[in-house]
């Protein structure tokens, strides 16, 4: 009979499971801004929330690491997928905040290619909400995951670069140019970010196999 030197201590798989389900929430919120007449400051104000949550979440995970002697995984890993999960919510806060900021809602519509780099965050989103607690068993599925992840992050930074060239076209004015375009760098870190932790948890996964 094999015994292992890890705790079985649930809670941490907890934290991330609730910290992706905080960030499917924030996509979904975000994706409110493709709507007609969308209510910008609703939902900068929803986002801003949810990152607070998130926020509260990260510190409770770092404490309860530093707090335990023998952690269910490598503790390195742990702070970084904590971190990493912080940071595509701060992108995703980022993004929808400087939608209100700057006035863009005011637009007639937002850029087709803003709106498809809305879906691929939020597809991000729930795919790796699903993957969070099959940490706890390694489950096989989690390479469908991070390959998944990683191809959705490709389709991003395609679409990104499709964005840009629209901007820099002549259909907008310099300063909605320059406008946009912090949105649209906020959105495609988002799913830069989305990749990293894809990225981890395969680390995670390669040394618990």
């Amino acid at each position: 009979m094999l015994f292992s030197l890890r705790p079985r201590d649930d809670s941490f798989y907890q934290f991330f499971t609730n910290a992706a389900e905080n960030i499917v929430k924030a996509t979904a919120i975000l994706t409110e801004l493709s709507e007609p007449e969308a209510d910008a400051q609703s939902i900068s104000e929803r986002l801003v929330e949810v990152e607070h949550d998130n926020d509260e979440l990260t510190h409770g995970l770092y404490n309860k690491i530093n707090s335990t002697f023998v952690t269910p995984l490598d503790r390195e890993d742990m702070y970084s997928l904590g971190s990493l999960l912080d940071d595509v919510m701060d992108h995703i806060e980022a993004a929808g905040n400087l939608v209100y900021l700057y006035g863009l809602s005011e637009m007639p519509v937002l850029p087709r290619e803003m709106v498809e780099l809305f879906g691929i965050l939020q597809t991000q989103a729930d795919i790796t909400a699903k993957a969070m607690p099959q940490l706890k068993g390694m489950n096989e599925a989690l390479r469908d995951y991070w390959i998944e992840c990683n191809r959705l992050e490709n389709e991003g930074d395609r679409i990104y670069r499709m964005l840009l060239v629209r901007l820099f076209s002549g259909e907008y004015e310099a300063l909605t140019v320059l406008k946009l375009k912090e949105v649209a760098d906020e959105l495609e870190r988002a799913c830069d970010a989305f990749e990293h932790v894809a990225n981890t948890i395969e680390t995670i996964a390669v040394k618990e196999s």
